[in-house]
């Protein structure tokens, strides 16, 4: 009853990890490196790929659009992912045991806050596709406030989401009630969180099979028809290509993770839990590294803007070294009569103007 009456904010992660008998990490340090590493390419590739798709989205006119802002809003929650998995990348193993209740609170609140945004960003996306497709349009009808109280919304729910544990819903004041994947976390806690996004994922489903099912109807209908354009017949395969390698990736990166957390919530003591809790996070942040290509690079409009992109960073680091070589005097024998081709500053004006032009 004692320990029922009193908190232990004041110690550390050490104390909760052994009330929850995770005395010792299971990993050794070539799994704990091999983790890490592979861990850090997909961050790196996480913060690289979707700058460039937020950047795209507002450099290019072509992609104003509530589809297109959603999609920016998509990629900065991918982004916020990445930061909160290389602050856990580091606050692992031995050393998340010296950590603090409130630095442990930060680092699941990070991403936790991070990866219900990516699901909340998917799940609004799906209507947003939905709400178009149904009513035969390429973009939707969504005013610009509309979409943004959307993209609020989602940021708050998604805020809400990983502050929860910290404003009092966790086990720090009941060690009986917690979990053994997060030790300050009620189990409680984990069901509810793994349970709505589980319906989220359902609900996604559900939203998707319905736009399949519609589009292929439209195929077969203008399959028959003879004087439908190519663009036209081409653009629900295209969808539907989309449509089933979103669910894939969903399915397969998410649905292990919510799983495990769901046993764990129950209290399934027989379920080994933590034996595979770090790849299954890597294969949920693995999630964050797909989206960029999904919803990005199939769109051949999207990707033309971002290999311009690449180009003008490329033309830019070239036209530094090219302004330091013209710099230098010229020597005696050099002829300053000659016409010079045209200089790469030039054609990265050309390349920039091109840009916008897109």
């Amino acid at each position: 009853m004692a320990l029922q009456n009193h908190c232990y904010y004041d110690r550390e992660m050490l104390f909760f990890y052994s009330n929850s008998n995770q005395t010792k990490d299971d990993w050794d340090n070539t799994q704990l490196i091999l983790v890490q590493a592979v861990g850090s390419l997909f961050c790196i590739f996480i913060l690289l790929s979707n700058l460039l798709v937020i950047t795209a989205v507002i450099t290019n006119r072509r992609f104003h659009y509530p589809f297109y802002y959603l999609l920016a809003n998509l990629a900065a929650s991918d982004f916020l992912a990445a930061i909160a998995y290389v602050y856990l990348m580091f606050n692992t193993g031995q050393a998340s045991r010296k950590l603090t209740v409130n630095g442990y609170f930060l680092r699941q609140g990070l991403l936790d806050t991070s990866l219900s945004a990516s699901l909340a960003n998917l799940l609004v996306i799906a209507l947003e596709r939905y709400i178009s497709v149904m009513n035969c349009k390429v973009h939707s009808n969504l005013t610009k406030r509309r979409v943004t109280l959307l993209i609020v919304l989602v940021w708050a729910v998604s805020i809400s989401m990983g502050a929860v544990p910290s404003l009092g819903w966790n086990c720090v004041c009941h060690l009986e009630n917690c979990s053994q994947l997060a030790p300050i976390f009620s189990r409680s806690y984990l069901i509810f969180w793994s349970v709505s996004n589980l319906v989220a994922f359902l609900v996604m489903v559900s939203v998707y099979m319905r736009i399949y099912v519609y589009v292929k109807r439209k195929t077969a209908v203008l399959k028959v028809a003879t004087s439908g354009s190519m663009n036209r017949k081409r653009t629900p395969i295209k969808l539907i290509k989309t449509v089933m390698t979103v669910l894939g990736a969903f399915v397969i990166c998410w649905t292990p993770g919510l799983v495990v957390l769901l046993l764990d919530g129950l209290n399934c003591e027989q379920c080994q839990v933590m034996k595979f809790k770090r790849w299954l996070l890597l294969l949920a942040v693995l999630n964050s590294v797909m989206n960029p290509c999904i919803y990005s690079y199939k769109d051949e409009e999207m990707w033309v803007t971002i290999k311009n992109l690449i180009r003008c960073v490329g033309n830019g680091t070239r036209r530094q070294r090219s302004s330091k070589a013209n710099s230098r005097p010229l020597s005696s024998g050099q002829d300053t009569g000659v016409s010079q081709p045209p200089s790469e500053e030039t054609k990265g004006g050309e390349e920039e103007q091109d840009i916008i032009k897109t």
